[in-house]
C-alpha cells in the first residue's frame, strides 16, 4: 500500500480522532477550562499510543500538563522532536460563528471549528503522518512528541519544563506544523518568525467614577489620556516612536527584498478578503515586507467607563489597554518590554497614574535553508504538491521556537499547512480537507527523506 492509499483508507478515522480533540474546549486563557486542558492532554496520550509511539504520558508543569511521547528506532539514528500545542484561542464573539465552534462540521470541503487549523488540525497532521510513515516502513529515525497546553498564552511553563528535561528532549531537529503556506497552489516553508512583546496598560485618574457634567473640563478623563498615549506611539509614516526601539532591527538585504517580491501577491484580492479599501503600514516597505520582516505596534483591546445599553454620563476612574509589538530577529523582547514601560511612564501627564504590566514575549527565529531537515521537508513538499516550496518569512510568533534553540541547542523546521482564509484566532476557523490529508502525506514523505 502506498502513502496515498494508506491515508485514503483511513481518512474517516483520522477525521474522527481530530474531532474528538476539537470537541474538548481547551481554552488556556480561561481558568474555567482548566479541567478541559487535562482532558485534552489525556486524549492526546490515547491518540499517540494508538498511532505507534512506544510510550506516551502526561507530565505536570506549573501550569497545564505537557504530553510527551516517543518512538525508538535505533540508538545510532537521528532524533526528531515534534512540537505542537493542544490549547486554543477563546471562540468569542460566539454570535459570529456559523456553527458551534467546538462541534466540528464538514462543509464546502472544509472542517469548521476552533482548532481545526491552529493547532489541533496541524498537530494531527504530524501524528498521522508519523503513523503513516510507520505503517509504510518509511521511518528511519527516533521520534519524540511534545504537546503543550499554553502556547496561546505565551508558553509560560514550557521554558522551565525544557530546562528540567533537557535529556528527555534531546534531539537533532525539531519539527513543527503551526504556520501557513502562501496559498493552496503555492506551497511554502516558513524560514522566519517574528518575536513578540505584550503588555497591559492601566491609566487611573480620579479615585472613583465621576459625573461628567459636574467634573468634565476640570478633571482629566483616563480614557482620553490613554487614547492619546497609544496614538502617539506611532507616527504618520507608521514608525514606532519609542526611543531605541529600532536599535537592533536588521534591515532587509536587497537579495531578501527581491525574494519577497517574487512571492505571488494580489493586493486587490488581499484587501477584498479582509474588507478594507486601503492598506497602511510603515513607509518605504511593501505589504509582504511589513507583515513579515518589520516590527509592529498594535492595540489589541481597549476599554473603560460605561459600555452597557443606553447612556450614562460618567467620567471614568480607569481605562485599560492590551498592547502588543511584533519583533524581528535580533530584537530582545526583554529590552523592548522595558523600553515601552519606561517611555510610557516618562511621557504620561501628571494628572493620571500609569501602570504597565508585561504579560509575555519571545524572540524571533530564522531557519537556514541549508539545514538537512529543511531540505528533507522541501523534498517532501515537492513530492506532494508537485512543485518546490518557496522559502518565506512569516509575521506570526511562536516564542517557544527561539527558546528551544536557546535551551536545547536545536534548530526547528516549520512545516506549516495553514492558509490565510482559515481564519485562525477568528470566528469560523477552518481547514480544507484537501490540505489536511496533504499535510499528513507531506509529513510521511519527510520521514522517507530524513535519515
Amino acid at each position: 500500500m502506498s502513502v496515498k492509499e494508506y491515508i485514503q483508507a483511513h481518512q474517516g478515522r483520522f477525521l474522527e480522532e481530530l474531532f474528538s480533540l476539537i470537541r474538548i474546549p481547551s481554552v488556556s486563557a480561561k481558568q474555567e477550562h482548566k479541567p478541559d486542558m487535562q482532558a485534552c492532554a489525556d486524549r492526546w496520550v490515547e491518540i499517540l499510543l494508538s498511532s505507534g509511539v512506544d510510550r506516551a504520558v502526561c507530565m505536570p508543569t506549573v501550569g497545564n500538563p505537557v504530553v510527551y511521547g516517543e518512538r525508538h528506532y535505533s540508538p545510532d539514528a537521528k532524533t526528531v522532536l515534534v512540537y505542537g500545542h493542544y490549547d486554543v484561542m477563546p471562540p468569542e464573539p460566539l454570535e459570529l460563528w456559523k456553527s458551534d465552534p467546538f462541534e466540528p462540521v464538514v462543509r464546502d470541503g472544509r472542517i469548521w471549528a476552533r482548532g481545526a487549523d491552529d493547532d489541533k488540525g496541524q498537530s494531527m497532521m504530524q501524528v498521522k503522518g508519523f503513523e503513516t510513515a510507520i505503517r509504510e516502513n518509511l521511518l528511519h529515525c527516533n521520534v519524540k512528541f511534545l504537546l503543550e497546553g499554553e502556547e496561546e498564552i505565551g508558553s509560560t511553563s514550557l521554558e522551565a519544563f525544557c530546562e528540567s528535561n533537557k535529556d528527555l528532549l534531546k534531539a537533532d531537529l525539531i519539527l513543527v506544523s503551526d504556520t501557513s503556506m502562501v496559498s493552496a497552489d503555492t506551497p511554502s516553508l516558513t524560514t522566519g518568525l517574528r518575536g513578540l512583546a505584550y503588555w497591559e496598560v492601566e491609566v487611573t485618574g480620579p479615585n472613583r467614577d465621576l459625573h461628567s457634567g459636574h467634573f468634565g473640563g476640570a478633571v482629566a478623563n483616563p480614557i482620553n489620556v490613554l487614547c492619546k498615549l497609544m496614538a502617539d506611539l506611532t507616527d504618520a509614516d507608521g514608525r514606532i516612536t519609542i526611543p531605541g526601539f529600532y536599535e537592533d532591527v536588521e534591515e532587509l538585504s536587497p537579495a531578501e527584498r527581491e525574494m519577497i517580491a517574487r512571492i505571488p501577491f494580489d493586493e486587490a484580492k488581499y484587501k477584498q478578503s479582509i474588507g478594507v479599501d486601503a492598506l497602511f503600514g510603515e513607509k518605504g516597505y511593501s505589504t509582504l515586507e511589513r507583515n513579515s520582516c518589520r516590527p509592529t505596534f498594535d492595540i489589541c483591546g481597549i476599554w473603560g467607563g460605561y459600555t452597557g445599553e443606553g447612556a450614562k454620563t460618567v467620567l471614568p476612574s480607569k481605562a485599560y489597554a492590551k498592547v502588543s509589538c511584533r519583533l524581528v530577529p535580533h530584537q530582545d523582547y526583554h529590552k523592548i518590554l522595558s523600553l515601552f514601560e519606561s517611555y510610557l511612564q516618562r511621557v504620561a501627564p501628571q494628572y493620571v497614574k500609569v501602570k504597565v504590566t508585561p504579560q509575555h514575549g519571545g524572540e524571533g527565529y530564522v531557519c537556514p535553508i541549508t539545514l538537512s531537515g529543511y531540505q528533507a521537508a522541501e523534498k517532501a513538499y515537492t513530492v506532494v504538491f508537485g512543485k518546490q516550496p518557496l522559502a518565506v518569512r512569516r509575521g506570526g510568533s511562536i516564542p517557544i521556537i527561539s527558546t528551544f534553540e536557546k535551551i536545547l541547542g536545536v534548530k526547528t523546521v516549520l512545516m506549516g499547512f495553514g492558509l490565510e482564509q482559515n481564519a485562525i484566532h477568528s470566528p469560523n476557523e477552518s481547514c480544507t480537507l484537501d490540505l489536511f490529508y496533504k499535510g499528513i502525506e507531506a509529513v510521511a514523505e519527510f520521514y522517507r527523506e530524513y535519515k
